[in-house]
C-alpha cells in the first residue's frame, strides 16, 4: 500500500443547486449536447459516459455548485484521504443514504471544503452504473483514469488554498501563468491529481487579494472526444443565446481547444478537447514551467459589457469585507 494519493482519485460527480430546472435541462441537452434525465422531484440528472450521474441539479435557492465527489481508487485510499482531512482539522461525516443515492453512489463521505462547498469522497467501487445508451449529441466523452474534467477556483488566499490540495491529496503542480485580465494582474496556479494536467486550477489577483466570483468555482471543464463536439456546442450555444464568456481558443500549458459559457447558475462551463496528459514517464522528468497569457490565440470574450465589469467590480469589493475560506488553514500553520 503506498501512502500518496496521487494517481488514485479523480474529480467524480458535481452537485448544483438551482431553482432553474428548466433552464438547466435545456442548457445541458440542446446547448453543450449532454444526456440529460428528469425525475419526478425536479432532479436533473445529466450523464456522460456510463456512470449513472456525472452532474446533478436538485432544486435550490444556491445557483452554484454546493459539492463536488472526488472518486478514489479502493478502500485503502478512503482511509489514507479521510485521515489526512481530519489530520487537518476537517471532520469527515458519511453522507446519508438518500444523499448518496442523490450523488449516483452507494455510500461516501463529506466534509466542508475550499469556499465553503462540500468536498464529498467515494470509492469506485460504490459508483453506479448502468448499460442504457447515452442520448446526447456529442460524440462522446473522455472521463475514465482522468476523472469528469477540471474545475477552477478564485481566491484570496491562494498559497493556502494550494497547499490544502497538496497536503490533502498529494496533488502536484504542473505549471503557473500570470495575465492582465480586465486590468487586473492575475496568478494562476495549475495542480494535477493524476494523469489529466490540472485537475484543480487556482486563480488570484496580485497584490490586493479581492473574488469578483458570486459562485464558489469560476468554471467546470468537460473533455468532449472530438473538437468537432467543441465547435459544434459552441455554435448550438450561440444559436439559442447562451452568454460566450471565452470564444474558441487554446491555452499555453495543457495546449487545450476550448470556449467558456456562462450556465443558468452563472458559473461557466468550458467545453474542450485534446488537453495534454502526463504518462508516468513523464512524471519522472516533468518540470512546472511559467507562462505568460491564458492562452496562446483565440478565447476572446464575447458578453463582457461595462454593466458585467461593474457588477464584477462591485463583487470584488465586497470580498474584502468577508473572511476567506481555505480549508484545514489552521492546520496548515504558516508556509514553510
Amino acid at each position: 500500500m503506498t501512502d500518496s494519493l496521487f494517481g488514485r482519485m479523480r474529480l467524480g460527480y458535481v452537485l448544483i443547486e438551482s431553482c432553474r430546472q428548466d433552464a438547466w435541462q435545456r442548457f445541458a441537452k440542446e446547448g453543450l449536447g449532454l444526456h440529460v434525465e428528469a425525475a419526478r422531484d425536479g432532479v436533473l440528472a445529466v450523464r456522460v459516459d456510463e456512470r449513472q450521474r456525472r452532474i446533478v441539479v436538485r432544486p435550490g435557492p444556491a445557483e452554484d455548485v454546493v459539492a463536488t465527489g472526488w472518486q478514489v481508487d479502493d478502500g485503502d485510499a478512503l482511509g489514507l484521504a479521510l485521515a489526512r482531512l481530519r489530520a487537518l482539522g476537517l471532520d469527515p461525516e458519511r453522507l446519508p443514504g438518500p444523499e448518496a443515492a442523490l450523488r449516483g453512489i452507494d455510500e461516501g463521505w463529506r466534509c466542508r471544503g475550499p469556499k465553503g462547498t462540500f468536498i464529498e469522497l467515494f470509492t469506485d467501487a460504490s459508483a453506479q452504473r448502468t448499460d442504457a445508451p447515452l442520448r446526447m449529441r456529442a460524440s462522446g466523452f473522455v472521463t475514465g483514469a482522468s476523472g469528469l474534467g477540471h474545475m477552477a477556483i478564485t481566491s484570496r488566499e491562494p498559497e493556502a488554498m494550494e497547499r490544502f490540495w497538496v497536503e490533502a491529496f498529494d496533488a502536484r503542480l504542473s505549471d503557473r501563468i500570470e495575465d492582465r485580465l480586465s486590468g487586473v494582474t492575475m496568478d494562476f496556479a495549475f495542480l494535477r491529481l493524476n494523469e489529466r494536467h490540472h485537475s484543480i486550477a487556482i486563480a488570484s489577483t496580485r497584490g490586493l487579494r479581492f473574488d469578483p466570483m458570486r459562485t464558489s468555482i469560476h468554471h467546470l471543464n468537460l473533455q468532449a472526444a472530438s473538437f468537432d463536439d467543441v465547435v459544434q456546442g459552441y455554435r448550438q450555444c450561440r444559436a439559442l443565446g447562451y452568454p460566450i464568456a471565452s470564444a474558441i481558443g487554446q491555452h499555453p500549458n495543457d495546449k487545450e481547444l476550448s470556449f467558456y459559457v456562462q450556465s443558468p447558475s452563472d458559473f461557466e462551463i468550458e467545453l474542450g478537447w485534446n488537453p495534454l496528459t502526463l504518462s508516468a514517464e513523464d512524471e519522472k522528468t516533468w518540470q512546472p514551467g511559467a507562462y505568460r497569457g491564458i492562452s496562446l490565440w483565440g478565447h476572446f470574450p464575447e458578453n463582457l459589457t461595462l454593466g458585467l465589469k461593474a457588477r464584477q467590480f462591485g463583487r470584488g469589493l465586497l470580498s474584502l469585507t468577508r473572511r476567506a475560506e481555505s480549508p484545514g488553514q489552521t492546520a496548515l500553520g504558516p508556509r514553510r
